[in-house]
Formats: structure tokens, sequence, C-alpha cells
């Protein structure tokens, strides 16, 4: 299998790899619902900084983590933060989830904390955020090809409008699309973003949602093929948990979640635990403001 024993850092320097730092949302709902168990092994499919693995090894000192991100600044990141529970304990694996090579009742429990991690949206030259001015990336794997910059200025109108509506559930994607398509190229995230934003009546366009938010989100989703990823890693996941292991994922918005609800139901190898999904408490949304659109659902192998 292709684990990293030692994922070089080299590559990063020392501030990208200290300011790489993702606050874990939900963290006891998670550690409660893996109901971690002395030496059991589990995997974290988006490990981004190492937080929720950083509280699952610390639960019991025998406790082993299989560690999965597909951004390499995330794994590096992680190798520093969970550097000190030793290589015995941690293994890492960069790639999709999807396409992990996972073995038959490998885990005792698995976490997925699905979407964009604040670091990515912090770090400009990314080009998730449209708050700071940068290409159209939007990579989470920056070795592959297809970026945001292809989508928008070289699909049709007809397949722009049926990616916003499908992906962003935005109701003038057609008209948002037309105006893309007239106004390309676009060189930067500001640049297409003003002129989504000039698709709207002035009174919506200073709102508490930007009117790009959902085109962005479209354009994540489809440059990292997230929701294909997530059907075919939810798929696969059941034959990799030891009987009665939980499995948690955390979605950010309802298309995800829509996913994931669905497949726990369905599963012939899962029981659903969480009937509703579990939420972040206030305390939490006030301290974290990325927490408030979370949503945890847990099942259990049979």
């Amino acid at each position: 299998m292709n684990y990293l024993n030692n994922p070089s850092l080299t590559t990063f320097t020392d501030t990208q790899k200290t300011s790489f730092i993702h606050t874990p949302v939900l963290s006891q709902e998670v550690i409660t619902g893996l109901k971690i168990c002395p030496g059991g092994h589990y995997l974290d499919a988006t490990v981004g900084s190492g937080g929720h693995s950083s509280l699952i090894l610390t639960a019991f000192q025998d406790v082993r983590i299989t560690a999965i991100d597909r951004d390499q600044q995330a794994i590096a990141a992680a190798t520093a933060n969970l550097k000190k529970f030793g290589q015995e304990r941690v293994r890492f694996w960069q790639g999709n989830f999807a396409n992990y090579p996972g073995e038959k009742a490998e885990f005792s429990g698995i976490i997925a904390d699905l979407g964009v991690s604040s670091p990515q949206l912090d770090f400009p030259e990314r080009g998730f955020s449209f708050n700071h001015e940068a290409s159209l990336d939007m990579r989470m794997d920056q070795t592959q090809f297809l970026t945001a910059d292809e989508i928008i200025n070289h699909w049709e109108e007809k397949s722009l409008a049926e990616l916003f509506y499908n992906y962003g559930e935005e109701r003038r994607s057609r008209l948002i699309a037309k105006r893309i398509v007239q106004q390309r190229p676009f060189l930067t995230t500001t640049q297409l973003a003003q002129a989504i934003a000039y698709t709207v009546p002035p009174k919506y366009r200073y709102g508490r949602i930007h009117p790009a938010t959902r085109i962005f989100q479209a354009l994540r989703i489809a440059v990292n093929e997230e929701l294909v990823s997530l059907e075919k890693f939810l798929e696969r996941v059941p034959q990799w948990l030891k009987p009665e292991g939980q499995i948690g994922i955390i979605s950010f918005h309802s298309l995800e979640d829509r996913i994931v609800k669905h497949r726990f139901r369905d599963s012939s190898t899962l029981t659903v635990i969480t009937k509703k999904p579990i939420t972040a408490q206030p305390e939490e949304k006030a301290r974290n403001p990325r927490s408030r659109s979370a949503k945890l659902r847990f099942s259990q192998r049979i």
C-alpha cells in the first residue's frame, strides 16, 4: 500500500506547516460516538491538521491511527502535529479516501470530516475563497489537472448552468452561466465573484450570504469530485469496519448529508445509530462559526 511513513515536509515553509491549523468540529461528539477502545485501530479519512486523530490517540496509549488526506499540505501539517505519538501509532496515506485500498475488518472505527478546511480557505493561493484575490484553482490534490479555471473559462454555458444548479443549488444558475460565458476569461477569484454579484438585484449583493457562495461551492465540488468520491467511499467503507465498529461522517451542506443519510439507511451491513444528525452545541457555534452547519451521523457495522 502507498503508506507514507515519513512524509516529506521540505516542500512547505515553517509558516505554512504551523499555520495549517484546522479546528475539528463536534470533537466530543466524535469521540463519544466512536466508542474508542484500548488497542483499537481507527481510520481518519480526512485528517486535515490532525485534530480528530489527536483526540483519538489520546484516549488510550495503544490506540493506532491510519490518517488519509488528498491535500499534501494537510499531510505535512498532520505529520508535524501527530509526531509526539510516535510513528508506530500513526501511518499516513495520501490520496482520495475513495481510492484507499482498505482491507476487510481492518478498523475499529472510522471518521470523515467532509468539505473544505479552514486553512485551505485561508491560504489565498489555493483559490477556494473569494475573500482573497487568487487564481481559480480549488484543487485539494494539487497534482491533478482539472481546476476551477478550466471549468469557468472552457465549459459550455449549458454545462455551467447544470453544475451551478446541481452542486450549488443556485436558482439563478442559467443567468449566472450566461454572464460568465459573455465576460470570460476570468483570471482571479475576486473577478469572478464580482461578475456573479452583478447578476442579482443590488439589494441582494450585500446580504448575509454573498451571491457567489453557492457558485464557489459548486466549483469546488466539481473540481475535487467530492460527491462522486463520497458515494464511492460509502459504498466501500463498511467492509473495512470490524463487527460492531462505528463510522461517523461530518457533512456541511445538504448534498453531502443527503448522500450519507441514504447510504447509511440503505446499507445491508450497517445499522443507523443517529436517526437525526448530531449538531454543534451553542457554545461550540459561538467559539467556532464553522461548526454551525456541521451535521454528524453515525452507523455501526452489523
